[in-house]
Order: C-alpha cells, then structure tokens, then sequence
C-alpha cells in the first residue's frame, strides 16, 4: 500500500515538471538558429482552453476582422491586398464554418466550400482590453521571459486553407503556441532569400514578402526557387514552434479552425534592423506616392494605416539611427553582440555541427529538418496525425509607426467582392517595360539596404 501510494505521487508530480527550466529555454531560443518545436512545456498553461468556442464566450459578441481569400491555388500568393475583409463575431464564424447556410450577415457572399477566413495578427491586449485577467492565461515566462504574458502576444483564428504569405520578420524571434487544430509551416533559412524573389511591394514595416507562391511555385517566373531548402513541419495543438531571426515562413490552417498564440521576442539585433527598416519606408513611400495613383496597384498593405510623409520617414530615421547609437554607446566592450554592422551583405551564420551537438534534442526539442525541395510542395507534404512530430520533421510590435488595420476591400456586393479577388490573384500579363515596382525590388532588395545602412551608420561615426 505504501509503494502504491508512493507511485502515485510519483506520477502526479512528473506530470507538472517542465523537461526545461526557464533560464535553460531562454538559452535555447537566444542561441539556437535553426527551428525547433518545444513539447511538453505548456501542459499547466490556462491559454490551452482557448479554442474558438471559449473565446467567442469571452468576447460576449464582439465583432473582429476577418481576412478572406479563395482556397483555390494559383501562381500568385494571395496578398493581404488581394483579400477581402468582413466584421464578424467568433459566433458568426463559428457557424460559417460548420456550413451552415448564411442567407444574411458578414460571411453570406462567401462559400465556404470557396473561400477560408482569417481573423490574423489580433493583439490580445486590444481585443481583450476589457478583460486584462485573461493575459496571465499566457505564460511565456516558462521560456525564460518574465513578465511576458499574453499582452505581448497576438491571436490568430482561422478556418481551413487560411494562409500567410511567405515571408520574413525584420525584428525578432518567434514563439508559436498552438491551441487548436493544426498549421502547416514552411520555413526557409536565411540563406535562400535570393531564391525566394524578395520583395517590399506590398509594403509593410518589418516584413519582406516572398514573390513565390510556396504552394504552387512558378518556376518558369522563379526558376531559383529550386535551389531553396523547405523546413516542413505540422505544428500541433500543445506543441511551441521556435521560429529564428529572419528565417523565411509560409503558414496554412489544415484543419476546420485552428487557433495560435505568439510573442515576438526582441533582440539586440533589431537596433540595425530598425535603420534598414526605417531606409526602406522612406525609399518606398517617397517613389510610390510620387508615382501617378493607379486604381490596380495597392501597394501599402492594410497592416499600414497610411503612406506617412518624408517628414516623419526622416524623423523614424533619425530616432533609429540615435537607438543603434546609444546600443554601441552603453556597451562595455564598444562592440556589443547585436549592436555590430554585418561585414558582409546579409551574412547570416551557419549552425556548427558542434552548436548543434550541445542542444538537448529529443523528445521535448525536436529539430524542424529541412526536406527535399520535391516532397516541400503542399501537395506532396507527408500528411501526420499530429502525434508523429518526427516522422513529420524527417519528410505591441517591434517599431511599428502603424497602430491598426485598414479594410481596403469592403463592399456588400457578393458579385464585385469576389471579382475583386477573381481579378487581383490572376498572374500579371507579361510586360515588356520595367515598372516602378521592378525598380524597388532592386533598390530595397535586403542586401542592397544592408549595405546602405552600414554606409550611413559608418557616417555617423566620423
């Protein structure tokens, strides 16, 4: 009876230690520079219960944006300004998920069968600023971040086929915890950004598009997306997926709704990252908006509440340049980890075989592996149950002048919403003459702003 009882504490105590420390995953996440995904350390967290139907009763009928596009594939990525956008309740979506006939409300011009709806990039300390209780459901502090709650996190719901375009994040790293239903992520190292065609049109601070469609890549437009190495994995309900600085990702909903919570985490590096930044806005905004308006071309994406004056681009830059500055200034050594300029054009460190060797992998720290490029397509991808992660893996914003979305597609016309969307994801005809946007691609290409940034920060300092 006593060896029982001992048993049984026994289990019940196992259960609620963490395979790592806080001050441990702090370390992995500051140093690791490949993906990973955390198992078994958010078991205890409320945030787990945060499926769609729980916060639409948390809500109480408050409405959010949603994001729509067509769940047909085309060559083109579905950009935000290619969508649609509705007002809805969770209830609202609830139901249009379920297939339920909408004769009236937000979701009545769309099929489901046709179309999927992403409520994306929801700052939980703004939807749920009536209810400040609710952030501690989030605890990041497991990973070695004290105070981090879900008040430094966003929330993203979507139904099946929801997608955000390939992309990189300028600043940061990224925690993603998923609640509900399961993501496909696609995630391509630093390394391959010159064969995934960057691009800053649509224009969005701290964050450089992907002229691909990873889904259904045109290979005659982008024949050095070949070269590239996908990093496939499905992220289930429980699991945190590790995302590096500046790795390139492509994320699809494959379940009826699924829900994810993340937190960017700031790094030292982000202080130079702010100045290439802060170039980029002032080269895009200053040539787009002398540029005579077309009605096709929406090149600020919604995420921008507007294209700001060369004024205040001047004045972002200055203050970028001023942190970055004060970065070098309050260092010991003059040159702190973070604070120094790349020596070359985007060099992005490669993990050693020994850096690598000194992670604990395993059971709870799965390594993302990088996939044939054959087997990265969607079509092709292994499909998982969400319990074999290795099998799978074997196939307020950083600096932001932005503080809120803007709808540019809102209309009550189901005829014109969806030629809208029929129109802006159909391929370009080809074109002879070079447009505006050919010249930014290569004027704000990432490693021609690096080089800028160097330049101008080196001025500084004589």
């Amino acid at each position: 009876l006593n060896s029982g009882c001992y048993l049984q504490v026994y289990f019940i105590v196992s259960e609620d230690v963490k395979p790592f420390t806080p001050e441990k995953s702090k370390e992995i996440v500051m140093s690791l520079q490949q993906p990973a995904v955390f198992c078994n350390m958010v078991s205890d967290w409320p945030a787990l219960h945060w499926n769609a139907k729980y916060l639409s009763t948390v809500l109480e009928g408050k409405t959010i944006q949603f994001r729509l596009g067509l769940k047909t594939v085309d060559l083109v990525p579905q950009f935000e300004t290619s969508c649609s956008y509705v007002e809805a309740t969770l209830e609202e979506f609830l139901a249009w998920t379920c297939g339920q006939p909408c004769l009236s409300g937000p979701f009545s011009c769309y099929d489901y069968s046709k179309y999927w709806a992403y409520a994306d990039y929801k700052y939980i300390a703004r939807i749920f600023e009536d209810k400040p209780e609710i952030f501690q459901d989030v605890r990041w502090s497991d990973f070695g971040f004290p105070g981090r709650s879900g008040k430094e996190s966003t929330l993203w719901i979507g139904s099946e086929g929801a997608n955000t375009p390939c992309h990189l994040d300028s600043y940061g790293c990224n925690l993603v915890l998923q609640v509900q239903g399961r993501k496909r992520w696609h995630l391509f190292p630093p390394g391959d950004t010159s064969f995934l065609y960057p691009t800053r049109i649509p224009y969005e601070e701290s964050s450089i598009f992907s002229k691909v469609n990873i889904a259904n890549p045109d290979l005659k437009r982008f024949p050095e997306f070949r070269n590239s190495t996908a990093h496939v994995v499905t992220l289930s309900p429980g699991q945190v997926l590790f995302v590096p600085r500046h790795w390139w990702h492509y994320v699809e909903s494959i379940d009826p709704v699924t829900v994810s919570i993340n937190s960017w985490i700031e790094l030292d590096a982000d202080h130079e990252a702010r100045v290439e930044e802060a170039i980029t806005r002032m080269l895009v905004c200053a040539i787009k908006s002398a540029e005579n308006p077309s009605d096709g071309d929406l090149w600020l994406n919604p995420t921008e509440v507007e294209a700001t004056s060369h004024e205040i681009n001047l004045q972002y830059l200055n203050k970028a340049v001023s942190a970055y500055l004060k970065c070098q200034e309050t260092s010991v050594s003059g040159q702190p980890e973070g604070c120094t300029l790349l020596t070359q054009e985007w060099d992005f460190p490669t993990p050693k075989a020994e850096e690598l060797q000194k992670m604990p992998f395993g059971p709870h720290l799965v390594r993302v592996l990088p996939q044939s490029h054959q087997t990265s397509m969607l079509g092709s991808a292994v499909e998982s149950d969400g319990r074999d992660l290795l099998h799978e893996n074997e196939g307020e914003h950083f600096g932001k002048l932005h503080c809120k979305r803007k709808r540019l597609l809102m209309s009550n016309d189901c005829e014109t919403a969806a030629h809208q969307m029929d129109s802006d994801c159909s391929p370009c005809s080809s074109q002879t003459a070079l447009s505006t946007n050919d010249l930014l691609d290569c004027l704000v290409n990432p490693r021609v702003i690096s080089l800028v940034a160097q330049l101008l920060l080196e001025r500084t300092r004589v």
